[in-house]
């Protein structure tokens, strides 16, 4: 079966282009390619949506605020809509949130942030859902990139 990426907001900044998080884009555009070529399924984490969007309102140029706005926007909606090589995950449940937030003043003291500690509960989720194929944390972020599970 095919690997289960789950795509981390480093990742989704480079494939949108943003300024000054846009680094390794041609790297990470190299791997998508080869993603899409073995199939692998692409999961986009809402922590991703909602910190690649904070990122985008924090540009200095409105001019570029604007259309990376749009973009993210299109990008956004054609993962919802099934027209984007990933989909996005669905909203956590409140259950969810509270087992997320009992364990972030240790993540905290790791100096993982919600939003990354929200993909990993993700990662562990989906690893127990489908424990026969590998899923994995695409990301740029060294903390991250070790959630790699299974053949």
């Amino acid at each position: 079966m095919p690997p289960v990426a789950i795509v981390d907001t480093s990742i989704f900044c480079n494939v949108l282009d943003i300024p000054h998080m846009n680094g390794e884009r041609e790297n990470v555009i190299g791997q998508l390619k080869e993603f899409l070529e073995n199939g692998t399924t692409l999961l986009l984490p809402m922590a991703a949506v909602y910190e690649t969007g904070n990122h985008i309102a924090q540009l200095s140029d409105g001019s570029n605020r604007r259309r990376f706005a749009q973009k993210f926007v299109e990008e956004v909606n054609k993962a919802i809509t099934g027209k984007a090589p990933w989909q996005v995950m669905q909203v956590p449940s409140m259950e969810e949130i509270g087992e997320w937030l009992s364990e972030f003043p240790d993540s905290a003291m790791r100096g993982a942030g919600i939003g990354d500690l929200s993909i990993i509960k993700e990662w562990e989720k989906f690893t127990r859902k489908v424990p026969d194929r590998r899923v994995f944390i695409w990301s740029l972020d060294r903390d991250l990139q070790g959630y790699n599970h299974g053949p």
